[in-house]
């Protein structure tokens, strides 16, 4: 595992670019294998997950290539075959091959994926949507086997909770399904709009994301004709909208949809951030005086759960106590003792997650537990007198693009390191 390396207490300044969206291209690369053509992909972010879900394809025989953000998948010789557990293991996301799969093959065969481990996450509304639509699901000794020898028939399906990842996988089995299949109660997230755009554009026929209700009309072929541009990130940069407002001093954050962050950057507002917002960019000027804020996480368009943590060492920066409430990963706590020991005055008391004012931060050993514990380490990293080291940090290159080459060009003095402490160059 590596390790990040920053030395902090330094001022920041300049402007970056916000890559493709992760939640998106963890879905885009597994539904790549529906189309009966070669597909290609822009603004795909540099990050672990993508190499991952690469070894997954390329045991299915699927080739692909990417450099410079441009992504190219060819599944015309797609073969069924045992994926590679460890891959299957690193990110949770690999879960969305159970819902291609099934759509290519009518059956598909799983470890239990692996990913960040923030507490209970079920894939019971996944199963439900998959019986459903005529499929028979087993679980045996941590793998998943999936099959419809009768091939998948459309349905009305209700999601009992909301949730991102059985809507995604619903989606990507209906789409080559026989008739028509309803999502009700479905995830409104953009990155579902992201990928059923996409989907569309290949001839599928779905209507709704973005709303509550999806419906899809099964397709025999799916064939790409043009590359797709993934959205902006809205997590990476409601990151960097954070670290800006903490250690920033005029930052200009560019590629950003507005819109996709409204619920973040209302309660930078009511802190009293100094935000400049543009069509496509944010202006963090600097601020003082912030005060402390109430959170709520909810589905879209609500506050996203992954921006909690990012937004914690801004948050002790006001001057009081601010009460962070998750109700969608209530377990979503594994930076807290990491924090403790860089000196913030952060704590947990009934499923509440209490975050005083800190007068000073200092730099010390700590783990990233997952990715976005890493990048709230990182950025208290970054306001922390002396240096720090933020071990487990392949967590946070799962899920930030080219973090160090960025955060370097804003004046930061970051690296990453091997176990033995030479230096690792990021490509």
């Amino acid at each position: 595992m590596k390790s990040m390396i920053i030395q902090g207490g330094n001022r920041l300044s300049g402007e970056i670019t916000i890559g493709g969206a992760k939640n998106s291209t963890v879905a885009l690369i597994p539904a790549a294998i529906l189309a009966d053509t070669p597909v290609q992909f822009d603004t795909v972010p540099d990050i672990l997950d993508v190499h991952n879900l690469m070894i997954i394809l390329e045991s299915m025989n699927v080739t692909s290539s990417f450099k410079h953000g441009n992504l190219t998948i060819d599944p015309t010789q797609i073969i069924e075959s045992e994926l590679p557990s460890k891959a299957i293991k690193s990110l949770r996301a690999s879960y969305y091959f159970m819902g291609a799969l099934l759509g290519r093959f009518h059956r598909a065969v799983l470890t239990f994926p692996g990913g960040d481990n923030i507490g209970p996450r079920p894939i019971d509304q996944h199963i439900k949507a998959f019986e459903a639509l005529g499929a028979q699901v087993l679980e045996d000794n941590g793998t998943v086997h999936i099959s419809a020898p009768n091939g998948l028939k459309g349905t009305t399906i209700f999601m009992d909770v909301v949730s991102v990842g059985a809507t995604i996988n619903t989606v990507l089995a209906a789409v080559r399904a026989e008739g028509t299949t309803v999502i009700e109660n479905a995830a409104r997230e953009p990155e579902i709009t992201d990928l059923t755009t996409f989907l569309n554009n290949m001839g599928a026929k779905i209507r709704g994301a973005g709303t509550d209700v999806i419906r899809i009309e099964g397709v025999d072929s799916l064939r790409s004709t043009n590359v797709h541009t993934i959205i902006p990130d809205r997590i990476e940069a409601g990151t960097y909208l954070s670290l800006a407002a903490a250690v920033g001093d005029n930052i200009v954050i560019h590629n950003i949809i507005p819109e996709h962050l409204e619920s973040f950057t209302s309660k930078l507002l009511e802190m009293g951030v100094n935000l400049e917002i543009g069509e496509d960019s944010i202006r963090v000027l600097r601020s003082e005086n912030l005060k402390p804020i109430k959170i709520k996480t909810l589905p879209f368009p609500g506050f996203a759960t992954d921006l909690q943590q990012p937004l914690t060492p801004l948050l002790s920066m006001a001057q009081g106590v601010s009460v962070i409430t998750d109700t969608i990963y209530s377990q979503r706590i594994k930076h807290v003792p990491e924090l403790q020991k860089m000196g913030m005055g952060i704590s947990t008391e009934n499923g509440l997650i209490l975050v005083d004012h800190s007068e000073s931060l200092h730099g010390t050993t700590v783990e990233a537990g997952e990715i976005r514990a890493g990048a709230s380490l990182m950025i208290t990293g970054l306001m922390a007198e002396g240096t720090t080291k933020i071990t487990n940090a392949d967590n946070i290159l799962r899920g930030y693009d080219r973090i160090v080459w960025k955060l370097n060009r804003l004046n930061a003095n970051v690296r990453i390191v091997d176990e033995a402490g030479a230096e690792v160059v990021e490509s």
